[in-house]
């Protein structure tokens, strides 16, 4: 069974992402929009900024913005909806 479980950190300390290196993971961008994704990997983001929902299969929303530090656990299905372009840091564990 996979575990849908999404965990979000608003706004860490400016010291806990210098410490994760989040400056140097690569970045990703995309305007609005609503699109179904797997995570097939762990995924660590950092919102740069927009504001987005992620709905897990099964699960109920949860709503992301700017300043958030988000870990996406590896299988899990889920609904992205985009409602501010959004940029974020990210890295593949």
């Amino acid at each position: 069974m996979t575990d849908n479980s999404i965990l979000c950190e608003h706004n860490p300390p400016p010291a806990k992402l210098d410490v994760l290196g989040v400056e140097h993971w690569p970045i990703w961008k995309k305007e609005p929009s609503t699109f179904d994704w797997t995570y097939h990997q762990q995924e660590t983001c950092y919102v740069v900024r927009g504001a987005f929902s992620v709905t897990p299969k099964g699960g109920e929303p949860q709503q992301f913005k700017r300043g958030d530090l988000i870990t996406f656990p590896a299988g899990m299905s889920c609904t992205w909806e985009i409602s501010k372009a959004v940029e974020k840091h990210y890295r593949l564990d």
